[in-house]
């Protein structure tokens, strides 16, 4: 993969980080800031998508045109509609706290690893409940997962939002698919009549496609199946800026989409507690819509190779090494 070709997404990101360290005062630069970002950081790989704090600059005591900084880099790490998505699950946070009575401004915290103006590796991560971003860059490109987005509730009931649901078309894709399998698919793709209670990968640092259930095989869909599901790949894959989006999936189509394949757990109409997952040698998504009685969502797209950009760490310190 020609990691060059996301040079722009780099570039836009860097002058980002750039405007959010002018609009900081210097304690806020202290807990902006982290070591380098090396293979062997133990917090490179360390996160989680729960509430709680996390090390790093919280949102929550932010001024406005800081906010607008830690907005710009954060859209800058995503497509147009992956920012669109990941302000999604922060706009949907706030919705639960309201319903919760809790008041309060957001609470994400931003960590930037390494340093944007040298010749060396280096990321940035924004993290909270329901959002948990990651970036790594080199000089060979960038690296935008573990990415993770939650939605609780999955489908908002009342209020100004009434009727949104941030993960619906990741989960009416997978419905549409599983429902359209035979009796003969169906029985390979659903592995459990009830699903499990989260994600089976929950946060762990390094992912593992065969942690998932074997599910059913790309090459044993039909033409339409294969569509459906080559349509939720993308649509994980399109939360990464454009270019680097296009290069996963150029990489998977070379290597072969046959490697794919799709598993489902629980009920399949709406509103039923569900579960799904793809997985290849190399990709690993992840949704379950089974807490609070099925309106209560999370999704992940993992990237084995490229995870913590441990691809590209790897290949630095080779060549400064070599």
């Amino acid at each position: 993969m020609d990691g060059h070709r996301s040079e722009a997404a780099a570039a836009q990101m860097r002058e980002a980080v750039r405007a959010l360290l002018s609009v900081l005062d210097p304690e806020q630069v202290s807990e902006l800031r982290a070591g380098p970002a090396r293979m062997d950081a133990p917090e490179l790989r360390e996160w989680t998508y729960l509430p709680g704090p996390r090390p790093g600059l919280s949102t929550e005591g932010l001024g406005g045109r800081q906010r607008e900084a830690v907005d710009a880099l954060l859209a800058a790490a995503h497509s147009a509609p992956g920012a669109a998505l990941a302000r999604g699950a922060i706009e949907v946070e706030r919705h639960r706290r309201a319903m919760l009575g809790a008041t309060g401004a957001d609470r994400y915290w931003v960590r930037l690893l390494g340093d944007p103006d040298g010749d060396a590796p280096w990321g940035w991560r924004m993290n909270g409940h329901h959002l948990a971003v990651h970036v790594l860059i080199t000089a060979a490109g960038i690296r935008v997962t573990p990415h993770f987005i939650g939605a609780e509730p999955a489908r908002i009931a009342d209020g100004p939002q009434a009727g949104r649901r941030l993960l619906g078309p990741e989960e009416d894709l997978a419905r549409n698919l599983v429902t359209d399998l035979d009796v003969g698919r169906r029985a390979r793709a659903v592995f459990a009549a009830a699903p499990p209670d989260d994600i089976l990968t929950r946060a762990d640092p390094f992912a593992d496609p065969d942690l998932l259930p074997a599910g059913l095989p790309y090459d044993a869909m039909t033409p339409g199946q294969q569509r459906l599901l080559e349509r939720l790949v993308r649509r994980y894959l399109d939360r990464a800026p454009a270019e680097y989006a296009r290069e996963c999936w150029s990489d998977m189509v070379v290597r072969g989409l046959d490697a794919l394949s799709f598993a489902w757990a629980g009920g399949r109409a709406p509103g039923d507690r569900h579960y799904y997952c793809v997985r290849a040698p190399d990709l690993l998504i992840e949704y379950d819509n089974t807490q609070d009685d099925g309106n209560h969502a999370h999704s992940v797209w993992r990237h084995v190779r490229h995870d913590w950009g441990a691809d590209l760490l790897r290949a630095h310190y080779a060549q400064q090494h070599g």
